[in-house]
């Protein structure tokens, strides 16, 4: 650890990161990088100790060797809160923090948008509006309905929170079972199958793990009651999304807000762009105005942590993958 540590800041943009830096250490010595190629030259012959990186351009190319290679930094602070893309690591060597929580309310906003857009049947609504036709059409409560949470970090909490507000009954899985405020039952991760077919909502809020790729596979998707609806912000390979296209084609599943996917960008040719009872959005569930400075600000109160020689908030086990 130095006083004055090496610092690359990694990112598309890098500007305003830049003054927040120099505004809480005028004496920062750091270098930026707005590329994927450039980094590894960076690193060899800066010699970080510390790397503050953005996944800016998806997950291919992002130059993970040059991060844990010989000249690679002791910490890397993940500007988001998935760290899939960086494998596994010697935590004895490097030490790897996210910004897990900083969009967790954001993220919550998104699932409920998803289930309302269902609810409120905003599609039906639309449609009429652009016949100009007065239809009688139903709407549907969520209160008195159960949620199940797969996932009750950072976001889940803040999901079973607006849950509550809603009047619903929240159902909960992690790997840790304890009680919870605003969940009614928190259960083991591996008693999700089992909670499944209870289920009028789902929202899928897990990292992506070895344990948790293909969580939600074939038989889980087989036991969703008929009409459920789910929101996905977790990380594509969570669901398998084949036997997910097939149970909202089918209308076991009413409708799906769906922010991630097996393989992003989404290809032009997946059938999934067809349904009706599918919102896609772009992995965006987490990105709103002044995300990237909470997230900054998040590590600057680490950096100040680390230079005093105190323990870093957010560190992530890779074994965990959180």
């Amino acid at each position: 650890m130095s006083d004055t540590p090496r610092i690359i800041l990694h990112n598309d943009s890098t500007t305003d990161m830049e003054q927040q830096l120099l505004d809480r250490f005028p004496d920062a010595d750091f270098r930026v990088c707005n590329s994927y190629d450039g980094l590894p030259s960076l690193i060899d012959d800066y010699r970080p100790h510390v790397l503050y990186s953005v996944r800016f351009a998806g997950t291919p190319g992002f130059p993970r060797a040059a991060l844990f290679g010989p000249q690679g930094p002791a910490w890397i602070a993940v500007g988001g809160s998935g760290t899939d893309h960086l494998g596994q690591w010697d935590m004895a060597r490097t030490t790897v923090t996210n910004s897990a929580g900083v969009a967790a309310n954001m993220m919550a906003e998104y699932v409920f948008g998803g289930f309302l857009h269902f609810t409120l049947n905003v599609m039906g609504l639309q449609r009429d509006k652009a016949a100009k036709a007065w239809n009688a059409r139903k709407v549907a409560p969520l209160s008195g309905k159960t949620l199940l949470i797969a996932g009750l970090g950072h976001t889940g909490r803040a999901i079973a929170k607006r849950a509550k507000a809603f009047g619903m009954y929240v159902l909960g899985t992690r790997a840790n079972p304890r009680v919870m405020e605003n969940v009614d039952e928190v259960h083991p991760a591996d008693d999700l199958a089992i909670l499944l077919p209870r289920a009028d909502f789902v929202a899928i809020a897990t990292p992506l793990t070895p344990e948790t790729r293909g969580l939600i596979g074939r038989h889980e998707v087989a036991a969703l009651k008929s009409g459920v609806v789910i929101a996905d912000v977790s990380r594509g390979g969570v669901v398998d999304q084949s036997a997910l296209l097939d149970a909202l084609k089918a209308g076991q599943i009413a409708g799906a807000a769906l922010d991630v996917f097996e393989v992003e960008p989404l290809p032009a040719d997946n059938e999934l762009w067809t349904l009706d009872n599918v919102i896609i959005s772009p992995h965006c569930s987490s990105v709103y105005a002044g995300w990237e400075k909470a997230s900054f600000n998040l590590f600057l109160g680490n950096l100040a942590s680390w230079k005093a020689g105190e323990d870093l908030v957010n560190i992530v086990n890779p074994a965990r993958g959180y």
